[in-house]
C-alpha cells in the first residue's frame, strides 16, 4: 500500500505533462466547433487512440497506479482541455468500471477490449442505469431481466435514459431488475454485445452543456443475451439475492450493494477530478484576463473586488483537488469510505466548478457572456457535475446517512 503523498513522482509528472499537451494542442482547438455541432468528435477520439490516451492499456495503467492518483490526474488534465470532448474520450470508462467492479476475470478480458477497439477502428461503450422514472430513485427501476433457463439466456425489456454513448456504443452495460420485490437489492448488470437484436437508440438529447458528448435513450425490446453476459455470473447473483431475501424476512437492513451503486462509488472521485479540471480552466482564463484587461488606467486585478474573487477561486479549486486525491488514495489503498469521502469529493468539486465558472464569467464581464471566450461554455459544462452520477442532493444524503447511521430521507 502506497503512503499518501501530495507530491507526484517523476513518472506521474511525465504522464501529466503528456496529457496536458494533448489537451492543449488537440482538444482545446476543437472544443468550440464540436460544442456547436453537438456531435461525437470521432476524429479527436481517434487522435487520442493513436497517441495511446484512448486505450485499455492507458486506463489500466492509471487505474492500477498504487498511489490512486493516476485516474484523477488524467481526468483533471483532459477536462481542463474541454469537458464535452473529454467526456467523449473517457465516457467508455464508466462502462469499463462497471465490468471491473462486478465482472469475472473472463468477462473483464473479453468485453473491455471490445469497448475501445483500436486506433484504426475506435469503439465506445455505454453504461445504462438511469430511467425516465428512476434516476436518483434507483428502487423505481422498471427495466426487467428475466432468465430463460431452457435456453440459458436473459431477456431484457425497458428503456434507459441519459446514457453517455447510448445507442452508438459497441458494448452496452445495462442495469436491470431481476427481483423487483427487493428494490435496488434485486438489480444486476448485464453485457449487451454488439449488434444484439432488440436494442435501439431512442431520443438523442440536445443539452445545455457537454454537447460534444452523445447522450441518448436506449430502448430494449425482448433483448436476448447469453447467460454468461450476466456480470459476476448467476451463482454469485443467486447467492446475493438469497442473502437479501433472508435479511428482508428478518427485518434487518440490507447491506449488500447493488451493481450500479458499486460502479458509482468507484467513479465519484474521478467525476470530482473532472470538475476540478473545468474549474481550473475557467480560473486560468479569468486570471489571465484580469492581468491584461485595463479599466481606469490599470489592470482590473489591481482591484480587491477582482483579486479576492480569484483568491477564493484558487483556494476552492485546491481544496476540491485535495478531497478528490484523498478519496482516490483511500479507494486504491482499500480503505473504506467510513465518512462517505467519495461523495464528499464529488459534492465539493462539483459545486466548486459551478461557482468558479460563474465567477469567471463575472470577471470577464460582457466578454464572458459571449462565445468569443470559453468561460461561458465552461459554465454550461460545469452544470452537469452536480447532476450526473448522483446529484449534489444525493451526495449530501449519502454523507449524512453515513455520518449519522440514520435512514435520513
Amino acid at each position: 500500500m502506497a503512503e499518501f503523498t501530495l507530491e507526484l513522482n517523476d513518472d506521474q509528472k511525465q504522464v501529466r505533462d503528456w496529457i496536458h499537451g494533448f489537451a492543449a494542442d488537440v482538444i482545446r482547438p476543437a472544443a468550440a466547433e464540436w460544442d456547436e455541432r453537438e456531435e461525437t468528435p470521432w476524429p479527436v477520439i481517434q487522435e487520442a487512440a493513436k497517441v495511446g490516451i484512448y486505450s485499455l492499456d492507458f486506463y489500466a495503467q492509471q487505474f492500477f497506479d498504487p498511489t490512486g492518483l493516476g485516474i484523477p490526474m488524467a481526468m483533471e488534465e483532459l477536462f481542463w482541455g474541454d469537458a464535452g470532448i473529454a467526456l467523449s474520450i473517457v465516457g467508455t470508462g464508466l462502462a469499463a468500471v462497471g465490468v471491473l467492479a462486478n465482472g469475472t476475470e473472463e468477462q473483464i478480458g473479453t468485453w473491455i477490449p471490445q469497448m475501445y477497439g483500436d486506433a484504426a477502428d475506435v469503439k465506445v461503450a455505454a453504461f445504462c442505469s438511469s430511467e425516465p422514472d428512476a434516476g436518483s430513485d434507483v428502487a423505481a427501476m422498471r427495466t426487467r431481466a428475466v432468465y430463460d433457463e431452457a435456453k440459458d439466456e436473459w431477456v431484457l425489456n425497458g428503456t434507459k435514459t441519459w446514457a453517455t454513448n447510448g445507442g452508438i456504443a459497441n458494448v452496452h452495460v445495462v442495469v436491470a431488475a431481476v427481483d423487483p420485490e427487493l428494490g435496488s437489492k434485486g438489480h444486476a448488470s448485464f453485457i449487451v454485445p454488439p449488434n444484439t437484436p432488440g436494442l435501439s437508440q431512442g431520443q438523442k438529447f440536445k443539452k445545455h452543456g457537454i454537447r460534444a458528448s452523445h447522450t441518448a435513450e436506449v430502448v430494449l425490446e425482448d433483448v436476448r443475451i447469453p447467460g454468461h453476459c450476466l456480470l459476476g455470473g448467476k451463482d454469485k447473483l443467486d447467492d446475493r439475492l438469497a442473502r437479501a431475501r433472508e435479511r428482508v424476512k428478518a427485518g434487518g437492513g440490507e447491506r449488500v450493494k447493488n451493481a450500479a451503486m458499486a460502479t458509482f462509488e468507484a467513479s465519484r472521485p474521478a467525476v470530482g477530478a473532472m470538475a476540478v479540471g473545468t474549474a481550473r480552466a475557467a480560473y486560468e482564463v479569468a486570471l489571465d484576463y484580469a492581468k491584461t484587461r485595463t479599466q481606469f488606467g490599470r489592470p482590473i486585478i489591481d482591484n480587491q473586488g477582482i483579486a479576492f474573487q480569484l483568491a477564493d477561486m484558487r483556494t476552492q479549486i485546491d481544496a476540491a483537488r485535495l478531497l478528490v486525491w484523498r478519496a482516490s488514495w483511500m479507494a486504491s489503498a482499500g480503505k473504506p469510505f467510513t465518512s462517505a469521502e467519495g461523495s464528499m469529493s464529488k459534492l465539493y468539486a462539483s459545486e466548486t466548478a459551478k461557482k468558479v465558472t460563474a465567477q469567471a464569467i463575472q470577471i470577464l464581464g460582457g466578454n464572458g457572456y459571449t462565445r468569443e471566450y470559453p468561460v461561458e461554455r465552461m459554465h454550461r459544462d460545469a452544470a452537469i457535475y452536480t447532476i450526473f452520477e448522483g446529484t449534489s442532493e444525493i451526495q449530501r444524503l449519502v454523507i449524512a446517512r453515513t455520518l449519522s447511521g440514520m435512514p435520513i430521507r
